[in-house]
């Protein structure tokens, strides 16, 4: 294979991001002291959190790369924008499943529409959206403007849904993330947290470098046939 593809690459960070992860997963179940209240439940709390963490850091990517795109205008900026917001809906989507999840038990719901969960959805649909929008539009400059201009107004959200719980006392617990003294977590609790952290950020390292890759490869190999057929 050749130095592009896969092969040819240091396996450090995949080795990194496996090792981190089975140590998150050790520190959620092993380290940190059961919740009183929930019981083992509140574990999920851990994922919850980061998957959370990786969507708002995939969405302002999105954003910096997007309004790169339109000041340099250079395909690698619209794929790393692509790249992002392909991993921000995944980890928005793992984020509500495991909201929801946590809801039911806690609050005896599924879904409620409150502040944190209305506008956590109206993120999830926006960057849906931007999916859908670089699927339907044809002529690649053309699309990346607009993925661009929806992919940075859509970071826009991100702010509003982190701080919809201290603006709107609505369904949602109180602030535990930067909620001061009494947000009430363990110690413990905070060290298996930032190790949860930590682990996701690989993971999302490890995504990114491999979707960026994988669309310039794919933008490649599409230019090549353009060429054929219009040599042809």
């Amino acid at each position: 294979m050749g130095r592009t593809g896969g092969r040819s690459d240091s396996p450090l960070l995949g080795w990194l991001t496996a090792v981190s992860m089975i140590l998150a997963l050790g520190m959620v179940f092993f380290y940190a002291p059961e919740e009183r209240t929930m019981g083992d439940l509140q574990r999920l709390f851990y994922f919850h959190i980061a998957s959370w963490w990786l969507a708002f850091a995939s969405f302002f990517v999105v954003a910096g790369a997007s309004a790169m795109w339109l000041w340099k205008r250079r395909a690698s900026h619209d794929a790393a924008a692509l790249a992002a917001a392909e991993i921000g809906v995944l980890f928005t989507t793992a984020g509500l499943a495991m909201g929801t999840i946590w809801a039911k038990p806690a609050w005896g719901i599924w879904w409620t529409w409150d502040a944190r969960l209305t506008t956590a959805f109206v993120l999830w649909l926006i960057y849906v959206g931007y999916l859908l929008l670089r699927g339907a539009v044809e002529d690649p400059v053309r699309r990346a403007n607009l993925a661009a201009a929806l992919g940075i107004v859509g970071a826009a959200d991100v702010p509003i849904v982190y701080f919809s719980i201290r603006w709107w006392r609505t369904q949602h617990p109180a602030p535990v993330i930067m909620g001061g003294p009494d947000s009430g977590l363990h110690p413990d609790m905070w060290v298996a947290l930032l190790f949860c952290l930590a682990a996701f950020t690989v993971l999302f390292l490890w995504l990114y470098r491999w979707r960026v890759r994988l669309e310039r490869e794919s933008r490649a190999v599409e230019t090549l046939r353009q060429r054929a057929l219009a040599a042809d």
